[in-house]
């Protein structure tokens, strides 16, 4: 059984040609959406392929056509869909960097007293850095920026998270 990550969300159609728009949520695109890569549409409970015939940044958005994709009519079946890639098609990160479901469901432990404070609940990307969830095994959660003078340590290969907690975050 083949997984998939999210890469995006086809919005409207744009024009009449069979053009989407899409918002993009791959720090990936250029690679996503470049000529013959493969994406993923789930429609009526089945992953369908969808190859990229061509794409273009439009402001904050792609839009994109689709192989096979020829007309409007085609067009608003995908529309408000998420776009997914495969396992096997996702890139190898540089040292250091990691996907989300990598780390989401890790043990965070505080770098200082080693006290488990909680797991990795849910990642936000809203603007200059990410925050993240920590849901503690009582009381409520909490976030953090993800920024290195907090976060300290992801050691992927013994599942855990070092955290240096400032003052206020928690």
């Amino acid at each position: 059984m083949n997984e998939y990550f999210e890469v995006g969300k086809i919005l409207t159609t744009h024009g009449l040609k069979g053009e989407v728009k899409v918002n993009v949520t791959t720090d990936f695109p250029e690679e996503r959406f470049s000529e013959g890569s493969r994406l993923f549409v789930e429609l009526n409970g089945d992953m369908k392929e969808l190859t990229v015939e061509s794409a273009r940044r439009q402001k904050q958005f792609y839009l994109v056509f689709f192989e096979g994709i020829l007309d409007i009519d085609s067009a608003e079946k995908i529309c408000q869909h998420e776009l997914y890639v495969a396992d096997e098609d996702r890139q190898d990160l540089p040292e250091g960097s990691y996907y989300f479901k990598d780390i989401i469901g890790c043990p965070v432990y505080d770098h200082d007293s080693g006290e488990k404070l909680g797991i990795l609940n849910a990642i936000e990307t809203p603007g200059a850095n990410d925050i993240w969830e920590i849901k503690p095994n009582k009381g409520k959660s909490f976030w953090i920026p993800n920024i290195t003078s907090v976060v300290n340590k992801i050691d992927l290969a013994n599942n855990r998270i070092e955290v240096i907690l400032l003052e206020g975050l928690r």
